[in-house]
C-alpha cells in the first residue's frame, strides 16, 4: 500500500481542516488506516484509526469529540476532519496502514509522507 497525505496548512485556533490520505492498493488489501502526528521535539502519537470496512474507529483522547476519521466507499481515500483546532494540535500528520485498527504505532507497516498542520493562537 502506498500512502500520500495532504490537506495540511495554517489555520487559526478554533478553525477546521480536513486531511486526506490517498492509499493506492488499499481497496484489495484489507488494511486498516491510521492517522498519527508528531510535534517538534515530541514522539509520534496516535490520533485516529479506521478499519478496512469502515465500521470500526478509534480515537486518542485528545481527538475525541473534535476529529472524525472516515473513508470513501472505494476505500481509497481516508479523511481526518479536524474541528475546534488548538495550537497544541500543531504537528506533522502522517497516515499509515496496518493489518487491523489499532492505536499501536508499532503495528503500522506502511507510512506516507507527512502533511504539516499549524494552528495559530
Amino acid at each position: 500500500v502506498q500512502l500520500q497525505a495532504s490537506g495540511g496548512g495554517l489555520v487559526q485556533a478554533g478553525g477546521s481542516l480536513r486531511l486526506s490520505c490517498a492509499a493506492s492498493g488499499r481497496a484489495e488489501s484489507g488494511y486498516a488506516l491510521g492517522w498519527f502526528r508528531q510535534a517538534p521535539g515530541k514522539e509520534r502519537e496516535f490520533v485516529a484509526a479506521i478499519n478496512w470496512r469502515g465500521l470500526s474507529t478509534r480515537y486518542s483522547e485528545s481527538a475525541k469529540g473534535r476529529f472524525t476519521i472516515s473513508q470513501n466507499n472505494a476505500k481509497i481515500t481516508t479523511y481526518l476532519q479536524m474541528n475546534s483546532l488548538k495550537p497544541e494540535d500543531t504537528a506533522v500528520y502522517f497516515c499509515a496502514a496496518a493489518y487491523y485498527c489499532s492505536n499501536l504505532t508499532r503495528i503500522y507497516r506502511s507510512w506516507g509522507q507527512g502533511t504539516l498542520v499549524t494552528v495559530s493562537s
